[in-house]
């Protein structure tokens, strides 16, 4: 049996996701999001994770983990099945309380989780819940948490401070809330960090680590341990790098493939090398190369491997 695909490894960073089912509020009350954050403390002492930032929104929430072993997927089952059984027992109901199978993003690195730290704390600002001077109010956050409620075991404050040079201390925190507060005023910044990307695709990095990130798991057949749009994202960045080695070896570029005329041989050439390597659509390779409609190419595709084969079984 194929093996289920998630990004996992040791010391992994992931942004973690998910929606009540069918976007219902499932965390209507206090009492829900409470019950919700005591399962959340006990799967990160459980699983060994330094929990770096969380929120809780009316109908998703929001989690950045640091897993020091390659235990995600083990540490999310127990969550939310946990908090599905407890919730259900309550509420005297049956059936799923989640979307589905919970969303995970690799972060780059310590730099980049930093970026999404802030993006996950400002989460009931952009969603006009509370005002950017209020951030710190917002009761069900990782960020009241170390300002005013307590932090549980494995609730680590690093990455929200370390990476710009606070202290955990009254100063450090000071300091983070007014630059959160800043940067919920600048939409150009938040746009230039990439806010719009960091909930979407399948990592959260560089193009050039993204890209490396695929090649390491070209080789592991996609089936339903990723969600849709994750396994979707994954495949285009294996298309892409396919495409890159593929212009490469013929001393070709994109550009050049996009301004040219769309029938040119060596076009069609790369195009069936990169389908062959990696399997990529045709739909995409008539994007991205130029060459006219999914009908057209598939036929001038076909006729290329048949004269292949017509010239090698001569």
């Amino acid at each position: 049996m194929a093996r289920k695909l998630r990004l996992e490894y040791a010391d992994g960073l992931y942004h973690v996701i998910n929606r009540g089912n069918y976007r219902r509020d499932v965390f209507e009350s206090a009492g829900a999001v409470g019950s919700f954050e005591e399962a959340l403390a006990e799967a990160v002492l459980r699983h060994g994770w330094a929990l770096q930032a969380y929120v809780v929104m009316s109908n998703h929430y929001h989690l950045i983990v640091k897993t020091p072993e390659p235990n995600l997927s083990q540490g999310m089952h127990w969550l939310q099945s946990t908090v599905a059984t407890r919730f259900n027992l309550y509420r005297s109901e049956r059936g799923h309380m989640f979307q589905g199978r919970f969303q995970a993003l690799p972060i780059e690195d310590h730099r980049v989780m930093g970026h999404v730290i802030d993006y996950v704390h400002l989460n009931p600002v952009r969603a006009k819940i509370v005002t950017p001077g209020e951030v710190g109010f917002y009761p069900w956050s990782s960020l009241n948490r170390f300002l005013q409620r307590g932090r549980f075991p494995g609730l680590d404050p690093k990455g929200a401070l370390e990476g710009r040079g606070w202290r955990d201390n009254e100063a450090g925190w000071t300091g983070y809330v007014q630059y959160l507060v800043e940067l919920a005023g600048n939409l150009e910044e938040q746009a230039r960090l990439g806010y719009d990307g960091f909930s979407s695709g399948w990592a959260i990095g560089s193009n050039d680590w993204r890209r490396a990130l695929a090649k390491v798991w070209a080789s592991t057949e996609l089936v339903s341990g990723l969600a849709a749009s994750e396994a979707a994202a994954l495949r285009e960045v294996r298309w892409r790098t396919s495409l890159d080695d593929v212009l490469r070896r013929y001393g070709r570029t994109q550009e050049e493939a996009k301004a040219s005329r769309k029938t040119l041989e060596w076009k069609l050439r790369v195009a069936l090398a990169v389908r062959e390597e990696s399997g990529a659509a045709v739909s995409w390779l008539a994007r991205e190369l130029n060459l006219g409609t999914d009908a057209s190419l598939r036929s001038l595709l076909s006729k290329l491997r048949h004269e292949r084969t017509q010239r090698y079984s001569a």
